[in-house]
Order: C-alpha cells, then sequence, then structure tokens
C-alpha cells in the first residue's frame, strides 16, 4: 500500500510503501494524534523505519492496497 505524508514547512512530501493494510495504518496515525504523541514510526515494505513528528504531518494519503500489474497489460 503506498502512503505519501505531508509535513508542514516542508516542499516535498514523505512517499513509500508499506506491508501494512490501510487500517492498520490509520489506527496508528490516528491514535498518535489523538494521545499527543510526539512522532510516530512506521515501517516501509524493505524494513526502512521512518519517524514522523505527529506535530508537523498536514496530511495522510493511503494508496490501494491492490497491487499493480508489472509489464504491457492488453
Amino acid at each position: 500500500m503506498d502512503i505519501r505524508i505531508g509535513l508542514t514547512n516542508t516542499a516535498r512530501e514523505l512517499s513509500f510503501e508499506s506491508a501494512d493494510t490501510a487500517d492498520a495504518v490509520k489506527k496508528a496515525i490516528a491514535d498518535a494524534l489523538a494521545k499527543g504523541t510526539v512522532h510516530i514510526e512506521l515501517t516501509d515494505a524493505k524494513g526502512a523505519v521512518y519517524l514522523v513528528p505527529t506535530a508537523n504531518i498536514a496530511y495522510v494519503e493511503l494508496g490501494a492496497e491492490s497491487k499493480r500489474p508489472v509489464g504491457f497489460v492488453n
């Protein structure tokens, strides 16, 4: 699943693929924002860990969970 996180005062967005479900990511981010957590830890599909400061989150976009076909499609 593709995840895009826009951060305030930054021209670029954080974009990566995750093996987690959309519901799990949505719940983790919502819980962190509700509790006032300083940062949230997210892991991409390759195992890299991202620490995102919750105070700077402008938006979160969760993409489709289905895999895209590779190659030529008729």
